[in-house]
């Protein structure tokens, strides 16, 4: 991702579809075992992200994540909007979520993707149980299309962070 961000001019955009993502890896684990969030954002794997996405905030890229999710809302979920506070909205990125019902009558594309400038769509697979299956990158322009008309549809209708309470 790294360097598809570095390439960014103008915007990225992720939209995030599934309630739990594998094993949720070592800071999730930490979580669940009762250490506090901002414990676990100073010394796990967060302080990478920040600085990553910092960087190109800084340089005036906007990032934007969008986060369809179930309610009431699993586990994971829960973790993630703890931690968006301390990774995603700390280096730099608004983030809003958007309750699966509300968006029952949006097209979406079949999995989560992130977008670079509007045009180029990186895939994001999962297997069934919520591992990472891999990437596809595609400069389509109907793809393209479809990744932002939905993420905005998505986007129009979710509600910021800071308002949306995990039921």
């Amino acid at each position: 991702m790294a360097e598809l961000f570095a390439r960014t001019q103008r915007s990225v955009t992720h939209l995030e579809m599934r309630d739990a993502y594998g094993a949720g890896g070592p800071d999730y684990a930490l979580w669940r075992e009762g250490v506090p969030i901002d414990q676990i954002a100073q010394h796990g794997n967060v302080a990478p992200w920040v600085t990553l996405v910092g960087e190109h905030t800084a340089r005036g890229v906007t990032f934007r994540r969008a986060r369809i999710v179930s309610e009431p809302v699993s586990d994971y979920i829960r973790f993630e909007h703890a931690a968006t506070g301390y990774s995603n909205q700390a280096a730099g990125e608004r983030v809003r979520w958007l309750p699966r019902p509300r968006a029952a009558d949006l097209a979406l594309p079949g999995c989560d993707f992130w977008q670079f400038d509007g045009a180029l769509v990186c895939w994001v697979f999962q297997s069934g149980d919520g591992d990472p299956a891999g990437y596809q990158l595609t400069e389509d322009p109907d793809a393209a299309k479809l990744c932002a008309s939905a993420f905005e549809a998505v986007w129009d209708r979710g509600i910021d962070h800071e308002e949306y309470q995990p039921a």
